[in-house]
């Protein structure tokens, strides 16, 4: 597929079919997600990837209650935690060639380690659409993060910024209601040589 059909045709999946996926895409995904850009290739993030019987844990541990308008969304055969890790971006720059040794976030103009993580995250979406799968990126509720942890022994040290959630689209999603909102024009958004 031609990289703008990618883009064009990139959407969140909210509806699944409960079909496993090929070990060789789920692999494609994982190391494309290692090809996202790293602030002095610090890579700073991990990835807990959930199949089979263990995505049925995930949604026991961080999922909605009763009533939640997507029941489909729990048929996606693989879900991947990404997560940020400040410590490592921490101490990469307190190497010799950055210098920054007090290891300060006060240096950093924004937090690059969830920055990063984020765009290992949209690489996943892309490769899933390129393989024909559809994604969603969601976060995990701040009052469920303990008991996230506590599943799956994440370390303290890594944050979890989003669930990747992807699978075969049932196609059965009903369009969002944001989407009412229309894409902001050009004009809004983009300046060229000042505000």
């Amino acid at each position: 597929m031609e990289f703008q059909d990618v883009v064009r045709k990139r959407r969140m999946v909210r509806s699944f079919l409960r079909r496993q996926l090929p070990s060789e895409v789920v692999e494609r995904i994982l190391s494309n997600a290692q090809r996202a850009p790293s602030a002095g290739f610090s890579q700073g993030w991990a990835f807990l990837v959930l199949q089979d019987d263990e995505t049925a844990q995930y949604w026991d541990a961080v999922g909605p209650g009763a009533g939640f308008a997507y029941p489909d969304l729990f048929n996606a055969p693989l879900l991947v935690v990404c997560l940020s890790n400040k410590r490592a971006y921490l101490e990469r720059y307190a190497e010799p060639d950055k210098g920054w040794t007090d290891r300060s976030e006060s240096h950093w103009p924004a937090p690059y380690w969830d920055i990063d993580t984020g765009m290992a995250a949209l690489l996943m979406l892309l490769t899933a659409v390129d393989a024909g799968l559809g994604g969603l990126f969601f976060g995990i509720p701040p009052e469920k993060i303990s008991t996230f942890r506590d599943t799956f022994g994440v370390p303290e040290h890594l944050h979890p910024i989003g669930t990747v959630a992807i699978g075969y689209p049932a196609g059965t999603d009903a369009p969002s209601p944001s989407l009412k909102r229309g894409h902001r024009g050009t004009d809004e958004v983009i300046r060229r040589g000042r505000w």
